[in-house]
């Protein structure tokens, strides 16, 4: 029950220590990564409806974060390739995501 305790703990003090985003203290904009920390915390508690709709990149930005040490590690054999259509992909749902937010006036 501690351990349970303890990362509820920690997840508190995380959601009152969020970074504050330097381009919307500026601007009152969001930026094209704002939502990624609140994402990544949704994915921790299990709420991955929540985090999909704070930040959609986040899964899969943290699946390569996993993904390219195992490669390094292992050495696949199609490893870089992916890595470079992951990266591809996540640039593209980010500009999506960004582009959806201006058009639909979400930007604050």
């Amino acid at each position: 029950m501690s351990l349970f305790v303890t990362f509820l703990g920690l997840i508190n003090w995380l959601e009152a220590h969020l970074l504050s985003c330097p381009f919307k203290g500026h601007t009152g904009l969001d930026c094209p990564g704002c939502g990624f920390q609140r994402s990544v915390i949704a994915l921790v508690k299990g709420d991955l409806n929540h985090s999909f709709q704070l930040y959609p990149a986040s899964m899969p930005i943290i699946a390569l974060v996993l993904f390219v040490p195992a490669h390094l590690k292992f050495d696949f054999k199609h490893g870089a390739f992916l890595i470079k259509i992951a990266y591809a992909l996540i640039a593209l749902i980010i500009l999506l995501n960004y582009s959806y937010k201006i058009f639909t006036h979400n930007l604050n």
